[in-house]
């Protein structure tokens, strides 16, 4: 057989492209500007030396998905079905790995693991690890998140199977400062007060006992900065990330499958 044209990679069987490094599914628009920023971070936090040595990527983002947190609550319908489209997609486009940087949608990554083969990179566990890592005696960890992460209790669980107690703001803490803040981000508005209202829910956990306080919001890292002058913030889309770098970040691997 002759040499592949210059320019023009050569295909495995079934289509997809053959890469030194496998690549990673974006299953994103959950909202736009933190799938942005989570693309962002993955390339700053990669030790590449080059353009040629980062990860490849493949992003699907479509901000049409249904409102998981609605769906959580009863108000709207499912996003299963398009998540499940999208991870289809991505699945045959070569994608080794999913990441899903949308800390709700976790609630329904199960799903769409069992229903396309694929496997999601879990941004739950990742962000408790970073937070328990910390500090040596790091056992109370403060949440904020959406209220379908809470109803979900994503943290929770995983919270109780890591020997974490997981903390959260009260519910009218939830509803005056959290659930705006992130209103906010995703409409694109003005930071300064969000930034407010978040330092204002850390400070109500810090008095609840917790120790370290999880950004379990994708939008909440960008209004985290006054936060973080108040206790320690983990971030779980850096989490996410360095768990993405962990996984695919290594040369000599065959194609997707």
């Amino acid at each position: 057989m002759s040499a592949p044209r210059s320019g023009v990679r050569p295909l495995c069987e079934g289509g997809a492209v053959r890469r030194a490094r496998p690549a990673l599914g974006i299953l994103g628009g959950m909202g736009p500007l933190a799938t942005a920023d989570f693309y962002r971070r993955l390339v700053a936090r990669t030790p590449a030396d080059s353009d040629q040595g980062h990860i490849p990527v493949l992003m699907w983002a479509d901000p049409a998905v249904p409102d998981r947190t609605a769906a959580l609550l009863g108000l709207g319908p499912s996003p299963v079905p398009a998540l499940v489209a999208g991870a289809r997609w991505l699945k045959q486009a070569g994608a080794r790995c999913l990441a899903v940087p949308c800390n709700t949608a976790h609630a329904y990554v199960e799903q769409v693991a069992k229903a396309t083969g694929i496997e999601v990179l879990d941004m739950i566990q990742a962000a408790l690890h970073a937070a328990a890592s910390t500090g040596p005696d790091t056992t109370r960890v403060g949440i904020l998140a959406t209220q379908g992460t809470r109803r979900a209790g994503l943290y929770e669980r995983a919270g109780s199977r890591l020997g974490i107690e997981v903390l959260q703001v009260s519910a009218r803490l939830q509803i005056t400062s959290v659930d705006p803040a992130i209103r906010a981000v995703k409409a694109g508005a003005e930071l300064v007060e969000p930034e407010q209202q978040i330092a204002t829910a850390a400070k109500a956990l810090k008095k609840q006992g917790a120790q370290v306080i999880i950004a379990a919001c994708t939008e909440i890292p960008l209004i985290s900065g006054v936060a973080a002058r108040i206790m320690p913030v983990v971030d779980s889309t850096d989490a996410l990330v360095d768990t993405a770098v962990s996984r695919l970040w290594r040369a000599g691997q065959p194609c997707s499958s």
